[in-house]
């Protein structure tokens, strides 16, 4: 065979595997896509797990003071008055 034949048929061998590689890297792209918007959706459910976990422990932090053990009285009288200022200002909202 001639040089410029041989070199004809290297180039092709050697597109025929870039090529090659190249749908490999892209299936592999596609799927490592897919594995991140599933991880991404995972973390987003966890998320609001946390946050209903963390409302429901204050709300139950907010009961336990509220019940008004002795210790916490005064604890117990902070809420009672935070809770007081939270509906003064929504009665202020909703008369505006």
């Amino acid at each position: 065979m001639s040089i410029p034949l041989e070199a004809i048929h290297l180039l092709e061998d050697k597109l025929k595997n870039l090529f090659s590689n190249y749908e490999f890297l892209k299936n592999e792209n596609e799927i490592l896509l897919q594995n991140a918007t599933m991880y991404q959706q995972k973390l987003l459910e966890q998320q609001q797990l946390i946050e209903g976990q963390q409302k429901q422990y204050h709300l139950l932090k907010i009961a336990k003071t509220i019940e008004g053990s002795k210790e916490n009285t005064r604890e117990t009288k902070l809420k009672i008055n935070t809770l007081i200022r939270e509906i003064d200002k929504c009665i202020i909202q909703l008369n505006a």
